[in-house]
């Protein structure tokens, strides 16, 4: 059995910005690490930002949070669909998850103890490549020369609001711009998700549930959604789907069927459709998530 340190009090913790991997410039995960011995559970972060916008930095406070309750938090910089289309974060997250694998002694943790998590479209890529760690064309990047062998398999996926169904959020959003007098905030979704997917096939193809609903066989790691009230953006039914509920519950009623074990937390909290949430509004979503990983990752 692994043993997992959790600290739930307030603790130190450090900051280094560390180069994970680089393609024509470095790509950069800035590691914030509880003091102490550990090993501690450790979180791969995929920050949001319908996968073209944010960064490392963006999601801090979650980031800093989990350091200061005893878990190492590895926020990465993967490459934007701004420039980079699927699957190509996919791929870098994928192998920042067998990076922080290889390099677990140097980061408090240990493989076993390593996680993912995300926010908004990070939230589906983390989930996507905890549902296809093994999948050939996500793990295109190898591991420097020589290295032992790791996969992208993880302990647990923690999601805050995630883009889990990409295709059925880019046709919400063409409806809303095909109305009569449309929100201002379909504009920026389309192109988004235009530039990261280029086709309505990739965002079907990418897509954890409709993955499910296609049975195929994926891990199905111990998982959480955290849902902010009143989202129109995640939160909302698939017009074009039989099942009677939002998506965030047809996703549950998938994850449950396919064999995993799924919780769905709603929160008080702002949601502004085309805005970044503000999150330190996020009540006492943080306590939570560092509970839920103390019950799933200690051995």
């Amino acid at each position: 059995m692994t043993t997992a340190t959790l600290d739930t009090r307030t603790t130190e913790f450090d900051v280094k910005d560390i180069e994970y991997l680089r393609h024509d410039t470095p790509l950069l995960a800035r590691v914030f690490t509880p003091r102490g011995e550990g090993p501690y559970p450790a979180l791969v972060e995929c920050h949001g930002g319908a996968w073209c916008m944010s960064d490392r930095l963006t999601e801090h406070l979650r980031h800093e949070y989990m350091a200061a309750h005893g878990i190492v938090s590895i926020a990465l910089d993967f490459r934007s669909g701004a420039t980079d289309p699927y699957p190509a974060s996919v791929q870098d997250i994928n192998y920042a998850v067998r990076w922080a694998k290889l390099h677990a002694r140097e980061l408090k943790t240990k493989p076993e103890l390593i996680g993912l998590s995300g926010q908004s479209s990070g939230g589906h890529l983390a989930m996507l490549v905890a549902m296809r760690s093994h999948d050939p064309r996500y793990a295109a990047i190898a591991l420097p020369a020589g290295s032992p062998a790791h996969d992208a398999r993880v302990a647990c996926v923690v999601m805050s609001w995630p883009v889990i169904n990409p295709l059925s959020r880019y046709r919400l959003a063409t409806r809303a711009q095909a109305a009569a007098n449309p929100p201002e905030w379909p504009k920026g979704i389309i192109a988004r998700h235009d530039s990261y997917w280029r086709t309505e096939a990739n965002m079907a193809e990418g897509n954890p549930m409709l993955a499910l609903e296609r049975g195929e066989n994926v891990e199905t790691p111990p998982a959480i959604w955290f849902q902010g009230q009143g989202d129109l953006l995640h939160d909302y039914k698939d017009a074009e789907s039989d099942f009677p509920g939002n998506e965030p519950q047809r996703f549950v009623a998938n994850y449950r069927k396919a064999g995993g074990e799924i919780s769905l937390e709603y929160i008080e909290m702002e949601r502004h459709a085309g805005h970044t949430p503000d999150l330190s509004q996020t009540g006492d979503m943080f306590e939570k998530m560092v509970a839920w990983v103390g019950r799933w990752v200690r051995g």
